[in-house]
């Protein structure tokens, strides 16, 4: 049954990101290193607290990902962080600030980030996070589609 349902391609479209960032350089060369890197769709960004908070708040469980500068135009990452702590298991928060302290580390944890990376000295660890989240998400949709699968051609085989 070439074509059918067991042969369909996984259609993940990305992993939806969201950026909380002021620095529009930043911003704009995150958007393109992410989406050439890794399967990451950056759906929309915020320069201030008050916009990231909303927005992510808005869109419930339709996000993967959100990039959470600490430092913004109005407001901080960390309120931001603390918007987010009822988000869903599959939803990441991650924390990229040139202020990687110790303390800010875990004052970040504590608030529900689930990584924290140094904008100056830890890049490629943000990206190969990026990489694995997309792997891990894009996994987890095929197995949701092979589910359904299952689920559908089932009746008609004990039919």
């Amino acid at each position: 049954m070439a074509g059918g349902p067991l042969h369909q391609r996984n259609t993940f479209m990305g992993l939806i990101t969201y950026l909380a960032e002021d620095n529009q350089a930043i911003l704009e060369n995150l958007i393109e290193i992410l989406e050439e890197i890794s399967d990451v769709k950056v759906a929309a960004h915020a320069a201030t607290e008050a916009e990231a908070t909303r927005w992510l708040a808005l869109q419930g469980g339709k996000w993967h990902l959100a990039i959470v500068d600490l430092f913004l135009r109005e407001g901080s990452g960390l309120g931001v962080l603390a918007g987010c702590r009822n988000r869903k298991p599959y939803q990441k928060v991650v924390v990229l600030t040139n202020y990687a302290t110790p303390d800010i580390r875990r004052r970040a944890c504590k608030l529900g980030a689930d990584a924290v990376f140094d904008k100056t000295t830890e890049l490629d660890a943000l990206y190969a996070y990026c990489t694995g989240q997309t792997e891990n998400f894009s996994r987890e949709e095929l197995r949701k589609a092979q589910r359904k699968h299952v689920n559908l051609v089932a009746p008609a085989v004990s039919a």
